[in-house]
């Protein structure tokens, strides 16, 4: 499977998905076997019992697929899983997209080694492209593989893990192709849900969770905002000298609302950062309201989310 969707790929990046996924692969070992031995690191045993746990919970209480997934750890040896490249032109809001077998078209590309992920962006940017790398903790394969519990899921809070387990697993229950917006918001959706759920259960959230959580929706509220006055500034003819200082100022202007935030950005934002953020909490709104809208039903929030998956204007509408 993964030499067939590899050779659909150029050449250099074919090489480099194909080692990094058998790689992970190779270093992965059964958590049921791990946990029965006496000499595993206390912490370690911690996390992976609640990985199980979020693993179980998702099955049973969310309706996420049961395929083999969650029940390996693999220690890469990095801190995270894979490294996202965003690219951008300098005078727009639309990433550039690269097209995969399964996937579909994407906004993104994801590099195993961050090295890769450097070399690529660089190019990018010599062609005159905003260009933003942002490092994820796991990603899914889809279902086409059984993803393990990775090294880099672990040392968070026990509800951060168990809700990345549901994020990841809602990608496998579905994914529209070249709908990334879509993708990311349902599978936001879903892990929210099942997060309000996971703490009925096991308690309720750690302090300060909830503020958390609204200080990085009111972030990527704000920069969705400016994204979109952007648009409008790119598309409005004005010289490229007066577009080059409008668009410094609306950054500029973002940056410090997002410390007023208390959040401090790594780099100068961009389009492509952006870009980044929009594919995961443009389409949240709608979605939030559409689960709403089911009750929180689960099934019946799927069903919905599967009839439009083959309707990109019922999507949109959604």
């Amino acid at each position: 499977m993964l030499l067939l969707v590899a050779a659909t790929m150029p050449g250099c990046y074919l090489m480099h998905v194909a080692s990094g996924q058998l790689d992970m692969s190779r270093r992965g070992q059964p958590i049921d076997e791990l946990l029965a031995r006496d000499d595993l690191e206390s912490g370690l045993r911690r996390e992976l019992e609640v990985a199980v746990a979020a693993r179980d919970f998702a099955f049973a209480e969310l309706g996420l697929p049961d395929n083999g997934s969650y029940r390996r750890y693999a220690d890469l040896g990095r801190r995270y899983a894979v490294w996202n490249l965003f690219a951008a032109p300098r005078y727009s809001v639309e990433p550039r997209r690269w097209c995969y077998p399964v996937t579909g078209c994407v906004a993104y590309r994801g590099y195993f080694y961050e090295a890769a992920a450097v070399r690529a962006a660089r190019h990018w940017a010599q062609r005159g492209d905003d260009v933003w790398i942002g490092p994820a903790l796991a990603y899914s394969t889809l279902g086409h593989f059984r993803d393990p519990v990775l090294n880099t899921m672990l040392g968070q809070e026990a509800a951060e893990l168990a809700g990345l387990i549901f994020h990841e697993l809602a990608h496998q229950l579905l994914w529209v192709p070249g709908d990334a917006d879509f993708n990311e918001a349902f599978a936001t959706v879903v892990e929210e849900e099942g997060l309000r759920r996971w703490f009925a259960v096991h308690g309720g959230p750690p302090d300060g969770w909830h503020e958390r959580r609204q200080r990085q929706r009111d972030a990527a509220e704000r920069m969705v905002e400016v994204r979109e006055r952007l648009a409008a500034l790119y598309a409005s003819g004005v010289p490229v000298p007066a577009l080059a200082e409008a668009k410094a100022r609306e950054l500029d202007r973002l940056a410090e609302g997002l410390r007023e935030l208390g959040i401090e950005q790594h780099g100068r934002l961009n389009n492509a950062r952006l870009a980044a953020v929009s594919t995961y909490y443009r389409c949240l709104p709608g979605l939030r309201r559409e689960l709403e809208r089911h009750g929180r039903n689960l099934p019946g929030f799927y069903a919905a989310m599967r009839q439009a998956e083959g309707d990109a204007d019922a999507r949109r509408q959604a």
